[in-house]
C-alpha cells in the first residue's frame, strides 16, 4: 500500500498521508516520499494549489517510534535533516498555496507539519498535540518558529512544555489555525479552500507567500522595500492585467495562474 497518494484535480494536488494503521504516523519511506510529490508539485505548472490531508482517523501522529528504536532505525539527526526539515522548507519555499486539512489528531511532527502550511483547517473533533515534552524531546519540524508567532511566546510556550492537548475549536480561537469545519462536510468545505486558490492568481499568490516569509525577520523600512519590488513584479503578470479589465468590465475574471 502506497504510504502517500496523490492525484491532480483541476488545478489542485491533492495529497493524502496514508498508514491510517499507525495514524498516519511517519517513516523515512513516507517521508521521502511525501518530498518527491511536493517537488513534482514545485515544478508542474498546471498545480496551482496544494492540499494535504491523512486518511482514516488522524491527520498524523508525528514520528513512527517503532522506526526509531529499530536497530537498523535512522537517528534523530537523520529523521530532522532527512526527513522533516525538508518537508518544512519545502512546504514555505513552494510559491504555491497550501491548504492542510487537519482530519482527526495531529500531533508532534505531524502538528508542526499542518501549522507550517499557508492555510490550516480541521475537523470540529480533531486536536493537536505537542507531545514532544511527553518523551523527552524538544518541538521540531519548525514547532519552535511557527507557534509562538501564531498564538504568542507564553500560550506556545505553555502548551510545548505541558504537551496539552488542543481541539480544533480551540485551536481557531487562539488564532493556530484558520477554520474549523464541522465533520460530515469537512472534505468538502476545506478541498473548496483548495479549488478557490486554484482559479486565483498563482502568481500573486506566490509572491505574497514570499513577503510573508521575509516579514518574519525583516523590520518594517525593509519589508516596505520587499513590498515594493514584488508589487513591481506582480504589475508585470497576465493576471494582474486581466483581473483589471475584468473590474473594469464588470465580468469574471479568468486566471492563468502567470
Amino acid at each position: 500500500m502506497a504510504s502517500i497518494l496523490f492525484e491532480k484535480i483541476e488545478g489542485v494536488a491533492k495529497i493524502a498521508l496514508n498508514r491510517p494503521e499507525v495514524f498516519n504516523s511517519f517513516n523515512r519511506e513516507m517521508a521521502l516520499a511525501l518530498q518527491n510529490c511536493l517537488d513534482e508539485c514545485a515544478q508542474d505548472d498546471q498545480i496551482r494549489a496544494i492540499y494535504l490531508t491523512g486518511t482514516g482517523k488522524a491527520f498524523c501522529a508525528g514520528q513512527d517510534l517503532q522506526e526509531v528504536v529499530s536497530p537498523d532505525g535512522p537517528t534523530l539527526t537523520t529523521i530532522l535533516q532527512e526527513h522533516y526539515n525538508p518537508i518544512i522548507s519545502r512546504i514555505r519555499s513552494i510559491e504555491k498555496p497550501f491548504v492542510c486539512a487537519v482530519n482527526g489528531v495531529a500531533a508532534g511532527a505531524g502538528a508542526n507539519i499542518a501549522l507550517a502550511c499557508d492555510i490550516t483547517v480541521a475537523k470540529e473533533s480533531a486536536s493537536f498535540i505537542p507531545a514532544f515534552s511527553k518523551i523527552g524531546l524538544i518541538p521540531d519540524s519548525g514547532g519552535t518558529f511557527f507557534l509562538p508567532r501564531l498564538i504568542g511566546l507564553q500560550k506556545a510556550t505553555a502548551l510545548m512544555m505541558l504537551g496539552e492537548k488542543v481541539t480544533a475549536p480551540e485551536a481557531e480561537k487562539m488564532g493556530m489555525i484558520y477554520k474549523t469545519f464541522p465533520d460530515g462536510n469537512f472534505e468538502q468545505e476545506s478541498f473548496a479552500l483548495a479549488q478557490i486558490l486554484a482559479q486565483m492568481p498563482t502568481k500573486g499568490l506566490g509572491l505574497t507567500k514570499r513577503a510573508l516569509n521575509q516579514s518574519l525577520f525583516n523590520d518594517l523600512k525593509t519589508q516596505l522595500e520587499v513590498e515594493d519590488k514584488l508589487q513591481t513584479e506582480a504589475g508585470t503578470t497576465h493576471d494582474y492585467k486581466e483581473g483589471v479589465a475584468a473590474f473594469l468590465e464588470k465580468r469574471k475574471p479568468a486566471f492563468r495562474g502567470n
